[in-house]
């Protein structure tokens, strides 16, 4: 190997498409159609990702896509970057298995991140659903294309996870002026209230006001210390 190829950084397609996806809010998704066999159906639905970077989406059980979903599992999504030339935009799309999913603490991650939805869980009719990865299509802008394996794409299972609650509530509780900070800092907003909304290995989300904002840490967190430890680092910058 030539100086030169030792000394290019090695860069992580997997986590580049992770921290992709976690920028999002809504994207495209596709089942196998029930009512014309062979086809795809595609709808746009709002989503959030867990822990390890997957998707998750609330359907009605009257919607086609869960009908479509318990007959066959098979699905796709897409998120796409907006912009004038749509070929030079980050751009992820993804096939795997689409299952309902019961867990207490992955439906108030989404309701966190979309409060509107629980007057819809309170109705009932309505249950939240994960894409489990088979495939992944990374493209990083014009001719950066890559085909991602799950296990590159999704993040282990790290203790930062069992430590989002206790964050967010010390956050919330106790510097909510970081958030106002971070906000102004890092997107030019000046927010008047400002609420945690989760955080994973690969960042934060902030609602403020009535938009969410994704903050990115500069590399994986592992656990509340490495959390702990960003979040100081930005707040100091933040006053800078």
């Amino acid at each position: 190997m030539s100086d030169a190829e030792q000394a290019r950084p090695v860069t992580d397609r997997g986590a580049d498409a992770r921290r992709l996806m976690r920028r999002f809010r809504d994207g495209a998704l596709a089942t196998q159609s029930a009512k014309v066999p062979g086809y795809p159906y595609v709808s746009a639905l709002p989503f959030c990702t867990d822990q390890q970077g997957r998707v998750v989406v609330l359907i009605s059980h009257l919607a086609e896509h869960t009908r479509n979903a318990l007959a066959d599992a098979r699905a796709g999504f897409l998120v796409s970057s907006p912009g004038p030339l749509l070929q030079e935009q980050p751009r992820l799309s993804q096939v795997g298995d689409l299952a309902p999913i019961e867990d207490e603490g992955l439906a108030r991650r989404y309701l966190r991140f979309f409060p509107e939805a629980a007057e819809y869980l309170q109705i009932g009719g309505f249950r939240l659903f994960r894409l489990e990865p088979k495939s992944l299509r990374y493209i990083a802008g014009f001719g950066s294309i890559h085909t991602v394996a799950p296990e590159r794409y999704l993040a282990p299972d790290l203790p930062i996870a069992a430590a989002e609650a206790d964050i967010l509530a010390h956050m919330n509780g106790d510097h909510a002026h970081n958030l106002r900070d971070y906000c102004r800092h890092v997107h030019g907003v000046e927010a008047r209230a400002c609420a945690m909304a989760g955080i994973d290995c690969d960042g934060f989300d902030v609602r403020a006001d009535d938009v969410l904002l994704r903050f990115e840490f500069p590399g994986a967190v592992h656990d509340a210390q490495a959390a702990r430890s960003s979040l100081v680092e930005l707040a100091r910058a933040s006053r800078g």
